[in-house]
Order: structure tokens, then C-alpha cells, then sequence
């Protein structure tokens, strides 16, 4: 490699290098790309949408024009990039099921709420609705700074005056480095009637804007069901969630019967992948109280549910619809906003709402600037005007007589260059008495237009006045009376749970629950002769370990020697035709450890639980129950001990009785031990050498019985066990005479 190819190379840390190019690009993201300005509330691409949009004058008094036109336009002058997605852009600006109020007016193809995507944008036209004309009303009035584009062959504003609160009334979505924004769509007219508050009582709190402008207002209706605590908190910390519902009623179809219809569904969220959803659940048998779905939808959305029969409680269905699909969504709510001084901030509604007025005042001041000077230079002509008029005899003998009447006139009548020029360029109609008197008229009409505007330009207090007239335009022209202006979402209070019954959910049926020595799981139709198992299949080299009877609708408790508990549904676990699966794939099941017990979780069901070293307690199995893969540490275990057993407390059991490895068996009060969720319990039984080797719980009127050894199975029982009764945490003494060698009580 010679000297000059070595010229262009820099020689840096890679990790200096990679942190300095990535920080580059995240800032590119978050302030050209994800979020919002908060004062427009739009990202540069749907500025430059519009923006271009407005200067083929595609107002919505004219024609509409091609969509490919349009992006055109945009990636050759405004937005380098590619087409693809300017178009997707410029489709959900049209969207009405998008955007609470859309910006563009598409003819053609421009998607449905079924999911289905636009038609190519040679296919579709647009133009501009009047919210995006508001939104860009007074940008030619220097009330907002411009910058060059791209190549710096023409210009384009950096943010709109945004006579519409287009932040709030239509929201956000995004997603940069290091951070979100999501901004819910809200009423124009409770927006306006927030901001008019504000403007009215600078020390408005949160709750009384909330009063005015109580929470979201989706596109697609529904039900917002978040309780008012939440949706204040969220708003005064700029972050939180809001649970939406779908709207629906009971239809009565005769006889009994009846179905449920769904008119509203959440923002969104896609017709057909919801109807999917619902097809699932009853193809899957999830829902058996669910009989049906139909899809009868034209221009309004009617989603038909039938259940399986009219005894079916239409409020458990519907409940149980909104936890197993999107009929019930979360919509986040993120208010995280680039500020003007183009810096990204999580705001309050408060704050966005006062970020927007300070803009609108701004541009008002700056277009009343604007004005004065447009006024200062037409009363600079018109002052000149008259002068030529009231000297019309001279003005005449000096253009007739002079070569160079320019500075004759302003010599002679004190005129400025622009006046002189003004008067040499007259025609001679307008050389009537008649105009004379306009000009004056005129005259008199722009000095008081003056008077008020230098007036506005130097008073808050009347900044403030237009700012609530133009508020109040907004109210009206958006109001609750006009179709697009009517809230669409209503509030509910939070639902009561409803109980639903794991038989509601899945479709109760007897099970064999069979669990192999390498830990491969099956579940088997109908509860098998647990002692006649001889015909099941394993892979080569496994064999039966444990199988259990069950149903559909149990959870299943899997206990770990290390003390961790694993929750399966039995209704999940595969058929039992095949070898099964892998319990790792179900659950991460530590490697190296045993399976110490498998058993279903019933209401009510104790279960006593020992270790190793001695050591246990009592607990109720469904505080075992875990949510996640990762299962629910429950007995904490001391170094070199392990889970040894996990034994249901018999029904009426009175006392424990526990056998060490040392063989002396030991019986004492069940009661005398705790019942806990979690820990490492208390001693069971005193060791000097070795460990517990198995515990059970029994009546002490039964007595104490176990299986003898050999082919005949008998059982022999113990009715008096004074001489094995003591403290807990004692010793013991040696167990009866045949008790087994395997010191195991089954």
C-alpha cells in the first residue's frame, strides 16, 4: 500500500469509533425520524407530506391529484428516501380507522380495518383535508423559520404554525435508540376547551383540565375501562397505559337464544386477525362456551358471536373473549415529545397543552409583526400616493419637463425612492378624485388595523384574548354536534372479575398423566389402570418413572430436588400416542436435578415438604403454583441438602410421622409445624448420622401402615404408636418389626 492510499485512513480505537458512529445515527433517529415535535406534532416525513402537498394546491376545494405525483415530489425535493415508505406515510395520514382526524382525503384504495393494504400509488389520489390546512394556516406570514432542504435547491418550513393541536388530536407513534412515544388520539373540541381553561387560569391543576378532557378518543370507538386514578397519573407523569374494549350488546333472537354483537373494536387492532383469534379458540377447544363467529360487517363493523348454548352467562363469555384476544388491548401512553430547542422530553398533558399554546402565541405575534410590516410599507406608497395627488399639477410638470424626474421628486416633495418609484410607475386612469378618496380611506383603515396590532404585538393579556377566539372557532367547527367532532370512546369503570371457571375455559376430560425416566411427558385420554402400564412405549433406553391420574382442567405441580416448583396445564401437555416431549421444552428444568414429585393442584390440596437434612414445613399447593417457565423457588435449601419429599397431607391427618436414614421413625403433632409459602421450614427429626429418608402424614387413631415386601402386597398397619410419639425435632426410636428395609412408608 503506497503513502497516498494511507492518506484517508485514521486510525482509532474500534470502540471509540463504533460508540461515536452509533451515537450519530440514535440522534438521527430521535430527532429526523421517531418522535413528534411538540408543537406541530409531526415527524419530518408527513411535514414534508404536506408541505409538498400544499404547493401543488391541493386544497380541498380542488382536484385531487396522483399519489405517485405526490411522493414524487416528496423524495425528489424534500425527503431522500425511499418510496416505499413515504407512500406508507401518506396512506395512514388518510386512514380515518388511523387517525382521529386525517390529515389527507384519499380517493381510491387506501386500506380498510381488515388489515388489507392500499392500492399502489398510482392507483390513488389525495388532497388536503381542513385540519392539515389549519395545521399549516399563516406559514407564509414569517411566522415560523424555514431551512434548506436537503440540497439546498429550495426551502421548507421546519414546524407548521399548527392552528390545529394536531399532537393530541391525532397523537404519536414511534420508536427511536433508546426510546418510545406513544401519544393517544384525542377530541379536538375537549382539547380546545382544555387549552381555553389554561389560557383563562395559568394555575389550572391536572384535575381540572381533566374535567374538560377526560381521557383519550380513539378512531375506532370503544370503551376506555381504566380506572380515573391510573388515567390521571399517567397524564400528570406523561407515562402509563389505557385499557380499551371493544363495544358490544346482546342481541335477543327469540326463544331464549340470543348472540352478541361486536360494533366497536379497539384501535389498531386488524378485523380479520382479530376474527383469527376468535376462530382459534373454538378450533382449539380453548372456549367451549363459545359456539361461533361470523363476520357481517359492511361500512360499520358487526362481528356476530354464538354461544354454545342460550344458558351460557353472556358476561363470562365476553369476559373471557377480552382476556384470550385483542377485543381488550393496552394502549401505551408515552408522552415523549421533541422540544423546540430539539431535545426529546416526557411531558404531562399539562405541560404538552401549555407547549402548544406558547407556539400558537409565538406564531401570533410573529404574523402580527409580519402584518405591521406589510402595513409600514403600504402606508409608506400611500402617504406618497397623496402627495402626488395633492400636487398633481407639479408631479405632471416634472415627469413632462425633467430627464431624470426620479430625483426631482423626492428632492422636491421629501418622497423616499420607493415612493418616487411608486408614482413614476401610476397609470393615468387612476388620476380620478375618486381614488383619491380610497386612498384615504385606505390610509385610515390601516392605520387603525395598526394602531390594534402594535397594541396585540405589546399586551399578553390581548395575545391571549385572540388566542381563545381562534380556540373558540376551533370548538365549533369541531364540536360535539359536528360527526367528525362527537367523542367516540366512552368511559366505564373498571370491570368487576368476573369468576370464570377453568370448566368454562377448557372442556373437562380424565387424564393419564405419564412421565417417563428421562423426564418426557404425555398426557393420555381417560384415567388408566395405574398397575397395569405395561403397554406404553418409551424410547430406547427410557422406562415409566411416575404416572398419575388428572383432568383437563388441573395444573400440574412439578417438584425439583433443589427446591424449585414448575406449573404446567394439563389441557397443554401432548397426546399420549406418541413418546411425548421433553419437559425442558416446557419449562427450564435445572439441569442435573430430580424429579422429587409430580401431582395435579386441587382447591384446597396442603402438601408437606422435607428436605434432606430434615427440615420442612406445610403449604398450600396453590401458593406453589408458578406463572413463568422459570418456575417459583419454594424451599430454601441448606449447602449439600436437597428436596427429599413432597407428600399431600391425608384427609383428617393429626400427625406426621418421619423416618431417617438412620432408621429410627419419629411421630409427632402435625399441627407443631408451620404452615408457610416459602423458606426453609423447621426440624422434623434429630440425625446424628445421615438424613430424613421419607415423611407422611396419617390419623393417629388409624395408626401407621405400609406395604410389606414381595409379590403379595399386603398391607400391615401399626395401631399403637405411644412408643414412636415425641417432640418434633426429636430423635426417634428403631420403626415396628417388617417395617421396610427401604425405610419408605409406600
Amino acid at each position: 500500500m503506497t503513502a497516498d492510499s494511507d492518506a484517508g485512513i485514521i486510525e482509532a480505537p474500534f470502540e471509540t469509533a463504533l460508540s461515536e458512529r452509533y451515537l450519530v445515527y440514535a440522534l438521527s433517529t430521535i430527532t429526523a425520524r421517531s418522535l413528534p415535535d411538540v408543537r406541530d406534532g409531526l415527524k419530518p416525513v408527513h411535514r414534508r407530506l404536506l408541505w409538498a402537498m400544499r404547493l401543488l394546491k391541493l386544497d380541498p376545494a380542488n382536484a385531487p391529484k396522483k399519489c405517485a405525483r405526490v411522493v414524487g415530489d416528496v423524495i425528489g425535493k424534500y425527503h431522500p428516501h425511499g418510496d416505499t415508505a413515504v407512500y406508507d406515510a401518506l396512506v395512514r395520514l388518510a386512514q380515518d380507522f388511523s387517525l382521529r382526524y386525517p390529515l389527507i382525503e384519499g380517493q381510491g384504495n387506501f386500506g380498510n380495518v381488515d388489515g388489507d393494504n392500499a392500492a399502489a400509488m398510482r392507483y390513488t389520489e389525495a388532497r388536503l383535508t381542513r385540519a392539515a390546512i389549519l395545521l399549516m394556516e399563516g406559514v407564509d406570514d414569517e411566522t415560523v423559520g424555514f431551512r434548506p432542504t436537503y440540497n439546498g435547491e429550495e426551502e421548507e418550513p421546519e414546524v407548521f404554525p399548527a392552528a390545529f393541536p394536531n399532537l393530541l388530536a391525532n397523537g404519536a407513534s414511534g420508536i427511536a435508540v433508546g426510546m418510545a412515544t406513544s401519544v393517544p388520539p384525542h377530541n379536538v373540541a375537549e382539547i380546545a376547551a382544555a387549552a381555553t381553561l389554561l389560557l383563562e387560569d395559568p394555575a389550572a391543576n391536572l384535575a381540572d383540565i381533566m374535567a374538560l378532557m377526560p381521557g383519550p378518543d380513539f378512531p375506532t370507538g370503544g370503551i376506555i375501562v381504566e380506572p380515573r386514578e391510573n388515567l390521571i397519573e399517567a397524564y400528570a407523569t406523561g407515562r402509563g397505559a389505557v385499557r380499551l374494549r371493544a363495544r358490544w350488546h346482546q342481541e335477543d333472537l327469540g326463544r331464549g337464544t340470543w348472540s352478541i354483537i361486536i360494533s366497536e373494536i379497539p384501535w389498531a387492532v386488524q378485523k380479520a386477525r382479530l376474527i383469527e383469534q376468535i376462530a382459534a379458540l373454538i378450533a382449539d377447544k380453548k372456549l367451549p362456551i363459545l359456539e361461533d363467529v361470523r363476520d357481517e360487517s359492511d361500512a360499520v363493523i358487526r362481528l356476530v358471536i354464538e354461544p354454545k348454548s342460550r344458558n351460557v352467562d353472556p358476561d363470562v363469555l365476553m369476559e373471557s373473549l377480552f382476556r384470550l384476544t385483542d377485543l381488550e388491548t393496552r394502549v401505551s401512553i408515552n408522552l415523549n415529545v421533541l422540544m423546540p430547542d430539539r431535545t426529546p422530553r416526557v411531558l404531562g398533558l399539562r405541560a404538552l397543552l401549555q407547549s402548544w399554546l406558547d407556539h400558537r402565541q409565538d406564531v401570533l405575534v410573529r404574523a402580527s409583526r409580519h402584518r405591521l410590516a406589510q402595513i409600514a410599507d403600504r402606508l409608506e406608497l400611500l402617504s406618497g400616493y397623496i402627495i402626488a395627488y395633492l400636487n398633481l399639477d407639479e408631479v405632471i410638470r416634472i415627469i413632462r419637463e425633467e430627464d431624470e424626474p426620479k430625483p426631482v421628486l423626492m428632492a422636491r416633495f421629501e418622497l423616499t425612492d420607493r415612493q418616487a418609484e411608486a408614482i413614476l410607475n401610476m397609470r393615468l386612469r387612476s388620476l380620478r378624485r375618486l381614488e383619491e378618496m380610497e386612498l384615504r380611506r385606505e390610509q385610515e383603515k390601516l392605520t387603525a388595523e395598526k394602531g390594534d396590532l402594535e397594541a396585540l404585538v405589546g399586551s399578553t393579556a390581548r395575545q391571549k384574548t385572540a388566542l381563545k377566539k381562534q380556540l373558540a372557532l376551533l370548538m365549533k367547527d369541531y364540536g360535539a354536534d359536528t360527526p367528525i367532532g362527537r367523542r367516540r370512546s366512552d368511559f366505564a369503570d373498571a370491570p368487576v372479575a368476573v369468576a370464570i371457571s377453568r370448566e368454562a375455559m377448557i372442556e373437562r376430560e380424565p387424564l393419564t398423566i405419564i412421565l417417563s425416566a428421562r423426564n418426557w411427558i404425555r398426557a393420555q385420554k381417560g384415567h388408566a389402570d395405574l398397575a397395569n402400564l405395561d403397554s406404553l412405549k418409551f424410547k430406547e433406553g427410557d422406562g415409566l418413572a411416575r404416572a398419575f391420574h388428572a383432568e383437563t382442567t388441573d395444573r400440574l405441580l412439578f417438584a425439583a430436588s433443589g427446591g424449585r416448583f414448575f406449573t404446567l396445564l394439563a389441557n397443554d401437555l401432548p397426546g399420549g400416542r406418541g413418546f411425548g416431549e421433553p419437559l425442558s421444552l416446557m419449562v427450564d428444568f435445572p439441569t442435573g436435578e430430580d424429579i422429587v414429585a409430580a401431582l395435579p393442584c386441587k382447591p384446597g390440596l396442603k402438601l408437606l415438604l422435607a428436605a434432606s437434612d430434615g427440615r420442612g414445613f406445610v403449604a398450600d399447593a396453590e401458593e406453589l403454583l408458578a406463572e413463568t417457565r422459570k418456575g417459583r423457588q419454594v424451599v430454601n435449601l441448606k449447602p449439600g441438602a436437597k428436596l427429599a419429599a413432597v407428600h399431600p397431607v391425608s384427609e383428617g391427618a393429626d400427625h406426621v410421622a418421619v423416618i431417617g436414614e438412620n432408621r429410627k421413625l419419629l411421630v409427632f403433632p402435625l399441627d407443631t409445624l408451620p404452615v408457610m409459602a416459602r423458606g426453609q421450614g423447621v426440624a422434623l427429626q434429630k440425625y446424628k448420622d445421615g438424613g430424613l429418608a421419607d415423611v407422611v402424614t396419617l390419623k393417629l387413631a388409624d395408626g401407621l401402615s405400609w406395604k410389606l415386601q414381595g409379590e403379595s402386597a399386603r398391607t400391615r398397619t401399626e395401631a399403637d404408636l405411644t412408643m414412636w410419639l415425641g417432640a418434633r425435632a426429636s430423635a426417634g426410636r428403631l420403626p415396628p418389626q417388617g417395617f421396610p428395609k427401604s425405610n419408605r412408608f409406600s
